[in-house]
C-alpha cells in the first residue's frame, strides 16, 4: 500500500510541477499576484509529494520489499541497514528520484525564500525551475519508475554492487546531487533575467548564494567519491581522468567560472552577457553528466546504468532545456547592457583571465571524455583517451590560472597596479620560489615539474594569507587598529581566504603524491617479507573472516621501520556470494600528512607448495592535503554563504527599486 502511495505521489508531483509551470509563467506576464501566489504553492506541493515517493521507496528498502522490481534489483535482507536505505538511490531509477527530489526542493527554497526578489523575476524562475520539473519528473514516471511492481516476487534480491556498498560512496551522491541540481535555480535565475530583459548587479546579488551553495554540495561530492576511489579500488590512486569522474568536474569548473563572474556583475556590473552563459552552461553541463552517466555510452566502476533507450531520453531533455535556454540568450544577448569599462591591468580583466582559462580547460576535458564516443560512432574504432591528453592540455592551462589567482584579489577595480601588487607579494614569492628549490635540491629522485608544483601550491597558500593581511593591515597599523579589523571583516573575505588556500594545500598534496609514492608488490606467503621504502612489510598471517553479506580473507600485514613497528595493517579480499563478486578491502595506516596503503590480492601458488597473495603497498606522501584541501574550499564557499550582507544586502533595495 505504501508502495501505491509513493507511486501516486509521484505523478501528483507531476502535475503539480505542470501546475507551477503555467501558474508562475502566466502570473508574471500579467502580473497577477493570486496566480503568481498559486505557482509558489505547487511548487511546495510538487516538493512534498516527491518527498513522500523518496520515502516510500526508502521504506521499500528498509523492509525488503521484493515486490518492487527496484528494490529486488538493488537489494537483499543480509545487507546493511546503511547500505539498504543508500541503495535507494544506487539505481538509476533511485537516482534519478534523488534528482527530482532535489530538483523540487530548490523549487520551493525559491518559492518559499525568494519574497525579496522582484515579483516578475522570481515568477519566471519559478516557473522555468517547474518546467526542468516537468521534464525530469515525466522521465521518472513514465521511463525510469522507481515503485513498479513486479508480478513474480523473488525470495531474494540481487543486492547492491559491493563497490558502491561504503559509507563514502552512500554519502556522494546526495551531494553531488545538491551541486548538480543546485546549477538549475542560476539556469531558472538565468532564463528569467533573460526574459525580463534585467541582468544587473542586483540580478548577480540574487545568483551568487544559489551557486555558492551549489558549488559547495558539488566540491564536497567530487571530494567524497575521489576518496572513495582512493581506498575502495584499490588502485593506490585518487583520480584517474574517468569519464564518470569527468562528468562531475566540468560543470564544476563552469561553476568556478561563474562565482568569480557575478562578482564583476555585482561590482562593477561588467560582463552581464558572459554571467548569463555561464549561468545557462553550468546547468547544462550538469544534464549532460547525467546523461553520460545513465545512458550506458560510457563504462565505469560507478556508471549507473547501460540502457541506450533511456540514454536518448536524457539527451533529448538535455537538448529541450539547453537548447530553450541558449536560443533565448541567442535572442536576447545583443539587448543587453555591455556594462562598466575596466583597464587591462584591474582586478576585473583578472577575473576576465580566470573565466577565460576555466572555460578553455572545460573544453579541453569536454574533449577528452567525448572524442572516442564520437570516433567509434564515426568509424566503429574505439580508442582511449587517458592521463597524457589531460596532463598535456588541462594541467597547463590551471598552472597558468593558478599563477596569476593571488594577485586578482590585490588589484583595485577599474585600473590596478602591477607593480604595488608585486611588491605586496614578495614575500610570498620568495617563499615559493626557495621551497621549490630547496625540494629540488634534497627530495630524491629530483623532479623539477614536482618541485615547480610544490612552489606553486606555497603561492597559493602564502599569497592568500598576505592577502588577508593586507586586508586588516597587519604589521602596518596598531595592534587595535588589526584587531578591529580582523573581527570586522566580512565572511566572505574569510571564505575566499580559505578557498584560495585549501587549492593551494590540493596543489601540494598532489604534487607529492602522484610525484614521490613509493610502490611495491610481490606474492607473500604467511611470514613472507616486502621492502617498500625505508619500511618493512611482513605478511604474519591470513585468516577466513565473515561479514554481514560476505566472506574475506584477511591478512595481517606489520609494518615497520628500522626494526620499530609502526602500525598493523588489515587488508582484506571480499566475495558476496549473492553477486557472485569479488572486491578488494585497502588497509590504510596513516601518517599524519602521509598514508601506508596496503592491499591484499589474489591467491595463489608460492614456493615449496605454500600459498601466497599478492601484496601491494604504495607510499602516498601528503594525501590528506589532496581531500583536505577542498573539504577547506567548500567550508570556504559556506562561509561566503553565510555572510548576511550575501543573503539580504541588496535584494530589499532592489526590489523597492523594481
Amino acid at each position: 500500500m505504501i508502495t501505491e502511495f509513493g507511486a501516486y505521489a509521484l505523478i501528483l508531483a507531476l502535475v503539480l510541477s505542470a501546475l507551477q509551470m503555467g501558474l508562475s509563467a502566466v502570473g508574471g506576464a500579467r502580473r497577477m499576484s493570486v496566480l503568481t501566489g498559486a505557482g509558489q504553492g505547487a511548487a511546495l506541493g510538487a516538493f512534498l509529494c516527491t518527498g513522500l515517493t523518496f520515502l516510500a521507496l526508502v521504506h521499500a528498502f528498509v523492509v525488503s520489499d521484493f515486490s518492487v522490481a527496484n528494490v529486488a534489483a538493488n537489494s537483499h535482507t543480509a545487507k546493511p541497514m546503511l547500505y539498504k536505505v543508500a541503495g535507494a538511490w544506487g539505481s538509476h531509477e533511485g537516482s534519478m528520484l534523488l534528482w527530482c527530489l532535489v530538483l523540487t526542493g530548490f523549487g520551493a527554497a525559491m518559492a518559499a525564500f525568494g519574497a525579496a526578489l522582484p515579483p516578475r523575476l522570481r515568477a519566471y524562475a519559478v516557473a522555468t525551475q517547474g518546467a526542468l520539473g516537468v521534464l525530469f519528473l515525466a522521465y521518472t514516471v513514465f521511463a525510469s519508475n522507481p515503485m513498479t511492481r513486479l508480478v513474480n516476487v523473488p525470495v531474494e534480491g540481487a543486492s547492491l554492487n559491493p563497490l558502491l556498498q561504503d559509507p563514502a560512496l552512500a554519502f556522494h551522491p546526495p551531494f553531488l546531487y545538491c551541486g548538480y541540481v543546485g546549477f538549475s535555480v542560476v539556469f531558472s535565475f538565468s532564463m528569467a533575467a533573460l526574459i525580463e530583459g534585467r541582468v544587473d548587479a542586483a540580478w548577480a546579488r540574487w545568483v551568487r548564494p544559489w551557486t555558492l551553495a551549489a558549488w559547495s554540495f558539488l566540491t564536497v561530492g567530487i571530494t567524497l567519491g575521489a576518496f572513495w576511489a582512493y581506498y575502495e579500488l584499490g588502485w593506490g590512486g585518487w583520480w584517474f581522468w574517468d569519464p564518470v569522474e569527468n562528468a562531475s568536474f566540468m560543470p564544476w569548473l563552469i561553476g568556478t567560472a561563474l562565482l568569480h563572474s557575478a562578482v564583476v556583475l555585482e561590482k562593477r556590473g561588467a560582463l552581464p552577457g558572459w554571467t548569463v552563459f555561464l549561468g545557462l552552461a553550468a546547468f547544462t553541463f550538469s544534464m549532460l553528466g547525467a546523461f553520460l552517466v545513465r545512458s550506458g555510452v560510457l563504462t565505469s566502476v560507478h556508471a549507473f546504468a547501460v540502457d541506450p533507450a533511456r540514454g536518448i531520453l536524457l539527451l533529448t531533455i538535455m537538448g529541450i532545456a539547453a537548447g530553450s535556454g541558449f536560443l533565448l540568450f541567442a535572442l536576447r544577448a545583443p539587448s543587453l547592457n555591455s556594462g562598466g569599462l575596466f583597464a587591462p591591468v584591474s582586478r576585473e580583466s583578472a577575473i576576465v583571465v580566470n573565466n577565460i582559462i576555466l572555460s578553455t580547460a572545460t573544453a579541453t576535458v569536454l574533449l577528452g571524455t567525448l572524442y572516442p564516443l564520437i570516433r567509434e560512432a564515426m568509424d566503429g574504432e574505439a580508442v582511449s583517451v587517458g592521463p597524457p591528453w589531460f596532463n598535456l592540455t588541462f594541467v597547463p592551462l590551471m598552472v597558468l590560472a593558478m599563477a596569476i589567482l593571488p594577485a586578482g584579489p590585490l588589484l583595485a577595480w577599474k585600473r590596478g597596479d602591477a607593480r604595488l601588487v608585486m611588491r605586496r607579494l614578495w614575500l610570498a614569492l620568495a617563499c615559493a620560489a626557495i621551497l621549490g628549490l630547496v625540494a629540488f635540491a634534497v627530495i630524491a629522485p629530483r623532479h623539477a615539474l614536482a618541485s615547480a608544483g610544490l612552489a606553486l601550491g606555497v603561492w597559493l597558500v602564502a599569497g592568500a594569507v598576505l592577502e588577508l593581511a593586507e586586508r586588516v593591515r597587519a604589521f602596518r597599523a596598531p595592534w587595535a587598529e588589526v584587531r578591529r579589523r580582523t573581527v570586522g571583516l566580512p565572511r566572505g573575505a574569510w571564505g575566499m581566504t580559505l578557498a584560495h588556500a585549501g587549492l593551494g594545500l590540493f596543489v601540494l598534496g598532489a604534487s607529492f603524491e602522484t610525484t614521490w609514492r613509493v610502490e611495491a608488490a610481490q606474492a607473500l606467503s604467511v611470514g613472507g617479507q616486502l621492502k617498500l621504502g625505508a619500511y618493512e612489510l611482513a605478511l604474519t598471517d591470513v585468516g577466513a573472516v565473515e561479514g554481514a553479506n560476505y566472506i574475506a580473507e584477511r591478512g595481517i600485514v606489520k609494518i615497520t621501520r628500522g626494526g620499530a613497528p609502526i602500525c598493523t595493517a588489515q587488508p582484506e579480499r571480499r566475495f558476496y556470494p549473492t553477486g557472485r563478486q569479488t572486491t578488494s578491502e585497502v588497509a590504510i595506516c596513516p601518517r599524519v600528512l602521509d598514508d601506508l596503503y596496503v592491499v591484499l590480492g589474489e591467491r595463489r601458488a608460492g614456493a615449496n607448495g605454500q600459498p601466497a597473495w599478492l601484496v601491494r603497498a604504495f607510499v602516498n606522501p601528503w594525501v590528506r592535503l589532496i581531500f583536505l584541501g577542498p573539504l577547506i574550499m567548500a567550508l570556504g564557499g559556506l562561509i561566503s554563504l553565510s555572510d548576511r550582507r550575501l543573503r539580504f544586502g541588496v535584494a530589499r533595495k532592489a526590489e523597492t527599486a523594481a
